[in-house]
């Protein structure tokens, strides 16, 4: 197009290399590692964040969606691709066609996936999603073994794996957590005594990883630590991890105002003297939430500044400290550090009543991605 946006999304590949083998590092040797990189990589660009990953020792990737997973097939990557929930029984031909490995949770889609391998005349490999008590996807814990009792009926299916996904692994001492490990080493066990054994067996997201190495099991997966981003305030301090993301924009206007005259939609800022504001070409159309509306801070020369007023779809604006010069074309950051300041996702979510996955994830595919 011949021109830079004056907002973008800045992305470490190198940060997302370093996490993965300090995750690694928690775990024994013979732990496989998946690498998380549903949602376009949680915001960061699967297909890098993926390849990073790789680099780090990573030896599987997760997605959520078919379609995820066909762009990292197209994209060239070969190793295994795991849906973390099971797809329309419409998309089984795709599944087989990229080898894609589903989960699987009900009747209807086994029964949909053991005819299209057979027609195909191959062999589908799946991992059996366990309810253990998140109550969202899964076979419940104590009809699982039930549930692969039936699967047997299907020499066209491979069940190389079974999971579940905790709901407060990031919360120490929950009761709700300890109820879970102990439902679903209760369905395994289970299980085993049908002679059942899956070869990978696996339960530790990012915050288990970390907090909880008896569930380690056969293999983990860790989505928000591998891009720097803590799962809660339980992790800081038991590892160091590098953000990957920052969020950047340059001015592109500044102007000044007088006593009392107001800025934004509603005018919900006045100035208490004249004041210089900065305008920035980005808003909640680009994942600023709106609620953030004077709340935020970003960083320009390295200084915090208040932003002012309604943040508006495309643009927000800045009160420019007394003191510091600002001038169009200047870069600003809202995400990232700059000089000796910093200003953290987690700082971000915060003012805006969230978590740094929704924050990370907000950012839009309208700002461009600029890799480092």
């Amino acid at each position: 197009m011949g021109y830079s946006r004056y907002a973008w999304v800045e992305v470490d590949t190198a940060a997302i290399t370093a996490n993965v083998r300090t995750l690694k590092a928690l775990v024994p040797a013979s732990t496989r590692f998946m690498a998380v990189v549903k949602a376009d990589g949680y915001g960061h660009g699967a297909q890098r964040a993926a390849r990073a990953a790789l680099a780090g020792g990573a030896d599987r990737l997760g997605v959520a969606t078919v379609e995820e997973a066909v762009a990292l097939r197209e994209a060239g990557l070969t190793v295994p691709i795991h849906l973390l929930s099971e797809p329309p029984a419409s998309a089984v031909a795709t599944v087989l066609e990229h080898d894609i490995i589903p989960a699987v949770a009900t009747r209807e889609f086994a029964l949909a996936l053991s005819k299209r391998a057979m027609l195909s005349q191959r062999t589908a490999r799946f991992h059996l999603k366990i309810d253990s008590g998140m109550n969202r996807i899964g076979v419940h814990a104590e009809g699982a073994a039930d549930f692969v009792t039936w699967l047997r009926g299907f020499p066209a299916l491979e069940m190389e794996g079974a999971f579940t996904h905790f709901a407060t692994a990031e919360t120490p001492g929950d009761w709700g957590f300890d109820r879970q490990v102990e439902s679903f080493g209760a369905a395994l066990e289970r299980m085993r005594t049908e002679g059942v054994r899956p070869p990978v067996v696996h339960a530790a997201n990012s915050a288990a990883t970390i907090l909880h190495p008896g569930t380690h099991l056969d293999m983990v997966r860790c989505g928000i630590a591998i891009y720097g981003l803590h799962p809660s305030s339980a992790t800081y301090g038991k590892i160091d991890l590098k953000p990957a993301m920052a969020v950047k924009a340059r001015v592109s206007f500044v102007k000044r105002i007088g006593l009392g005259d107001g800025v934004s939609y509603g005018l919900t800022w006045q100035a208490a003297a004249p004041t210089t504001v900065a305008t920035l070409p980005l808003g909640y159309a680009d994942g600023v939430h709106r609620v953030l509306s004077n709340k935020m801070d970003v960083l320009i020369s390295g200084r915090r500044c208040s932003q002012i007023g309604r943040v508006c779809m495309d643009q927000l604006m800045i009160e420019v400290p007394a003191g510091l010069d600002v001038s169009v074309g200047d870069e600003v950051v809202l995400v990232g550090t700059q000089a000796d300041e910093r200003i953290l996702m987690d700082e971000l979510s915060e003012k805006a009543g969230t978590i740094n996955y929704e924050s990370a994830c907000s950012f839009s595919r309208r700002m461009e991605r600029r890799y480092v």
